[in-house]
């Protein structure tokens, strides 16, 4: 990443090689374990509804709300189960899409860092 500015609108990297920075883990997510999260934001659309980034999560049970999001595992193994919905295990190489509003649990079985891009909702207009 030496000749990388984030802000470049192409690039490309090696993914395991992105330092990430301590991520946000709402406490009372956690399930089991202690797991932490650290990520990188590669880019943010000027609106801020559409960003791409790597984020790593350790071992540990957590639950979430989606949002719309498409990712890529590059490393690790969980288990993600929807709400009234499939379980599914994702491991290296496995895309997964989340439906926006689905909750989750997931279980982490070994560290887990993935690539995605997540699309937030709109804005309410006043």
């Amino acid at each position: 990443m030496d000749d990388l500015t984030l802000s470049d609108p192409t690039f490309s990297l090696h993914v395991v090689d992105v330092p990430l920075e301590p991520g946000e883990l709402d406490p009372a997510s956690i399930l089991a374990g202690s797991p932490e999260v650290t990520e990188t934001v590669l880019w943010e659309s000027p609106d801020g509804r559409i960003v791409r980034g790597i984020w790593r999560i350790t071992q540990g049970t957590v639950t979430d709300t989606e949002q719309d999001e498409l990712f890529v595992v590059i490393e690790g193994r969980a288990t993600i189960e929807v709400t009234d919905g499939p379980t599914i295990e994702v491991g290296p190489g496995d895309v997964c899409i989340l439906e926006r509003g689905a909750r989750t649990t997931w279980t982490i079985h070994e560290p887990l860092r993935k690539v995605f891009q997540i699309t937030l909702d709109a804005p309410e207009r006043a």
